[in-house]
């Protein structure tokens, strides 16, 4: 594996094989000295176009405790912003010696051209791109997912389990990324959403589709429910063309005390953040002992340890 640029393209073996090695990583971050030799000597290139603060910070720390050398991109107030290309900007890291190259475009396929390109020769981390993508993201999800309802050994998948998704799923990538992944180590999804926030071509993706929450609930045994943030800048009218009203929404929609109340009782809300409080999740559900949202930041960092690691220390590494 030369590139992380989608959840679509692993194995199960190869999820299994990150998670296993997120497990490593996460028990070393216990440790007094945290940080690991494995990345020494290696270049790590954060490229963001579009803000971020939890994955940026999250690539930039687990980069730095494998002792990579970690340069920052922000296009904004860079020569992105003044009209230079994405091959441009690739041949300039390039020329820098980036080793890898975590990237996140606003534009879908971004991270496959800038991997295919012929413009680099090291590896590319999609770390988002557009309402494509986000494949760290889902396997720090199927990672907190496999902790608290596999007990995570070695090998294990998510056999048998089942995991609903809900909201905005048109404009998320982390539920593209999440509906493949899941299905891949075995697990069940169901996506929940409006009508008008369903992805044209659901009938293809492997996973149920209802459309309330409360069916959902009734519907299904749940083990995992991960509530997306309803994404407002990537609709027209701030939202408003795609449900009546943040009320009609939260109703239909919305995570709150009563629908936790009526959750298996082993069932964990997962959130990828930021979250809109008051719009897909109440505080009280934010905040309760099972929430893992606050998890899922600290496991990504071990996730894309383990990322890194299996991309740029290759054989030698391995052994």
């Amino acid at each position: 594996m030369r590139h992380l640029l989608s959840t679509q393209d692993l194995s199960r073996d190869d999820a299994i094989l990150i998670l296993d090695t997120a497990g490593q990583m996460a028990a070393t971050q216990e440790r007094e000295v945290r940080k690991l030799p494995t990345l020494r000597g290696k270049t790590v290139v954060n490229l963001f176009f579009e803000d971020s603060t939890r994955t940026r910070i999250s690539f930039e720390a687990a980069a730095k405790r494998l002792s990579a050398d970690v340069i920052n991109f922000s296009a904004k107030g860079s020569s992105v912003s003044k009209g230079e290309s994405l091959k441009d900007t690739a041949l300039t890291l390039q020329a820098m010696g980036a080793d890898a190259v975590v990237v996140r475009h606003w534009a879908s396929g971004a991270a496959y051209q800038l991997a295919h390109g012929g413009w680099l020769h090291g590896s590319v981390l999609n770390a988002g791109d557009g309402t494509h993508q986000h494949p760290t993201q889902a396997l720090l999800d199927a990672f907190t997912m496999r902790r608290h309802l596999v007990g995570s050994p070695e090998g294990a998948g998510l056999d048998g389990l089942t995991v609903a998704i809900v909201g905005d799923v048109l404009h998320s990538r982390v539920a593209r990324s999440n509906v493949q992944l899941l299905h891949t180590l075995g697990a069940k999804v169901v996506l929940v959403a409006p009508p008008t926030l369903v992805p044209v071509g659901i009938a293809r993706w492997p996973c149920d589709v209802v459309h309330t929450l409360d069916e959902a609930i009734e519907g299904y045994d749940i083990d995992a429910l991960m509530m997306l943030r309803v994404q407002r800048e990537r609709m027209t009218g701030g939202g408003s063309a795609f449900f009546p009203s943040p009320e009609e929404y939260t109703r239909l929609f919305g995570l709150d005390g009563d629908r936790l109340g009526r959750l298996p009782e082993h069932a964990i809300v997962m959130h990828p953040g930021p979250m809109n409080r008051g719009l897909e999740i109440s505080a009280e559900a934010a905040d309760s002992p099972r929430s893992v949202i606050v998890e899922q930041v600290g496991n990504g960092v071990a996730v894309r340890m383990a990322a890194l690691y299996l991309l740029l220390a290759g054989e030698e590494g391995a052994q």
